[in-house]
C-alpha cells in the first residue's frame, strides 16, 4: 500500500541487507516513523510493545527475529531460547507460534554455518506468502461484496460495511485481511462506505483503520464502539467484516475485544457477519476456541488513560478516571462459530465449522480423529 505516493510494506529488509525496518504503529496516526530492528531483542520488544501488531505481521516479525538471531549466534541452544523469548511476547495470535515453528524446523535441520542465509531467505518468503494470501483474501471477499451489492436496491446505492479494530495492511505485511476486500471493491468502483469502530481501549480503529482508509481514499466514518448495534437496527449496515488473531478448528474466532458483541448485534438484525483470515491463523490443534484460546490481559493503564493530540499540539496521554480506580484490560474475546456467517480465506469462503474449513484445507483432515 502507499503512504503519500510511496509504496510500503509494514516490514521490510533494510538496504544494509541484514537489519529490518518496521513502521512504529504506536505513533500513528500523528507521526509516521520507521524503526530499525537490529537483534532478536528488538524484534521481541516491537511485538510486545505493539509497535507491530496484527497476527500475520507478528508472525512475520518473529520470522525476521529468528533471522537476526542467526547473526548473533547460530547454534541450536541459542536459536531455541530466542524462539521461546519471541513466543512469550503475545499469547493469543497463533501466527506467532506458526512462524517460529516453521523457522525452527528449517534452521535446526541445517548446519550452523548455513543458517543465517537460510533464515533470511525463509523470513522473506514468509512475508511474500503473506502478501499473496492477503491479496487472494481480497479477491474472495470482493466477490462477496460485489454479489451483495448487486442484489441490493440498485448500483447507485452506497454499500455500508462495519469493521472492528484494524485488519488492514498494517496488521499484515500488505493488503490486510478484513480491509483487503474493501480496498478491492473501492478500486473496482463499488460505492463502499466503512463504519470504523474506535476499538477501545487502544483505539486501533481510530488510529490505524481510519488512517489507512483515508490514505486510500475509501469513504468512512469513525463511530464509538457501542454505536454498531444502533446502526444495524436502522438498516445502516449491509455487512460486517472483521479479522481474527486465531481461529479454532471448530470455527470459533478470536479477535479484538468487542467483536463478540458486534456478532450478536449482527445476528439479531440479520446482518451478515464474516471473518477474514489467512490459513496460518487457523489453529488446527484447538477444537473449542471459547474455552481454549488464551486471552491476553494487558496493562490497566490502557483503560485508564487515552493517548492523543493535546491542545498544545503535542501527543500525550490523559487520565480519564478518578485516582485509584481499579481496571481490567482484556484484549480479545471469542465469537462462537454459530454467530459467524462465514469465513473468508485465501482459498475461498466457507462456513464457520470444522467441516467448512476442511473443504478448503482437506490436508488437515487427517488429524480430525485425534
Amino acid at each position: 500500500m502507499k503512504v503519500g505516493n510511496k509504496p510500503y510494506r509494514s516490514i521490510w529488509l533494510n538496504r544494509d541487507g541484514w537489519s529490518v525496518d518496521i513502521i512504529d504503529q504506536t505513533l500513528l496516526p500523528h507521526e509516521f516513523s520507521i524503526r530499525p530492528l537490529k537483534n532478536p531483542d528488538d524484534a521481541a520488544e516491537a511485538i510486545r510493545s505493539m509497535q507491530v501488531r496484527g497476527a500475520p505481521l507478528i508472525g512475520a516479525t518473529a520470522a525476521y527475529g529468528m533471522a537476526l538471531a542467526t547473526r548473533v549466534q547460530a547454534d541450536d541452544g541459542y536459536l531455541q531460547r530466542t524462539a521461546q523469548m519471541l513466543l512469550a511476547t503475545r499469547p493469543t495470535a497463533v501466527n506467532l507460534r506458526w512462524a517460529l515453528s516453521r523457522m525452527n524446523d528449517a534452521l535446526l535441520a541445517l548446519p550452523a554455518a548455513s543458517r543465517e542465509a537460510a533464515a533470511y531467505d525463509l523470513a522473506h518468503r514468509v512475508c511474500d506468502e503473506d502478501v499473496a494470501i492477503n491479496y487472494a483474501i481480497g479477491g474472495q471477499g470482493f466477490s462477496l461484496i460485489e454479489d451483495m451489492w448487486r442484489k441490493r436496491s440498485g448500483k447507485a446505492r452506497v454499500f455500508h460495511i462495519l469493521t472492528h479494530c484494524n485488519a488492514g495492511w498494517l496488521a499484515t505485511v500488505d493488503w490486510g485481511t478484513a480491509l483487503a476486500p474493501i480496498y478491492r471493491a473501492h478500486d473496482a468502483g463499488i460505492p463502499v462506505h466503512v463504519w470504523v469502530d474506535e476499538t477501545r481501549p487502544r483505539n486501533q480503529g481510530a488510529a490505524l483503520t481510519a488512517w489507512e482508509l483515508a490514505a486510500h481514499g475509501v469513504p468512512h466514518d469513525l463511530i464509538v464502539d457501542n454505536a454498531g448495534g444502533h446502526l444495524m437496527q436502522h438498516g445502516m449496515v449491509d455487512l460486517c467484516i472483521t479479522g481474527t488473531d486465531r481461529t479454532a478448528r471448530n470455527g470459533d474466532v478470536c479477535n479484538k475485544i468487542g467483536t463478540y458483541l458486534k456478532a450478536l448485534a449482527a445476528n439479531d438484525n440479520e446482518v451478515p457477519f464474516y471473518v477474514a483470515l489467512p490459513g496460518p491463523t487457523i489453529d488446527w490443534e484447538m477444537r473449542d476456541g471459547v474455552t481454549g484460546i488464551p486471552i491476553e490481559e494487558r496493562d490497566a493503564s490502557e483503560v485508564i488513560e487515552v493517548r492523543g493530540r493535546l491542545p498544545s499540539g503535542e501527543v500525550g496521554s490523559v487520565q480519564i478516571t478518578p485516582d485509584g480506580v481499579s481496571a481490567r484490560n482484556f484484549a480479545f474475546d471469542v465469537t462462537p462459530a454459530r454467530q459467524v456467517t462465514g469465513l473468508i480465506t485465501e482459498r475461498g469462503i466457507c462456513s464457520a465449522s470444522e467441516q467448512g474449513l476442511l473443504t478448503l484445507y482437506p490436508e488437515k483432515g487427517e488429524a480430525s480423529d485425534e
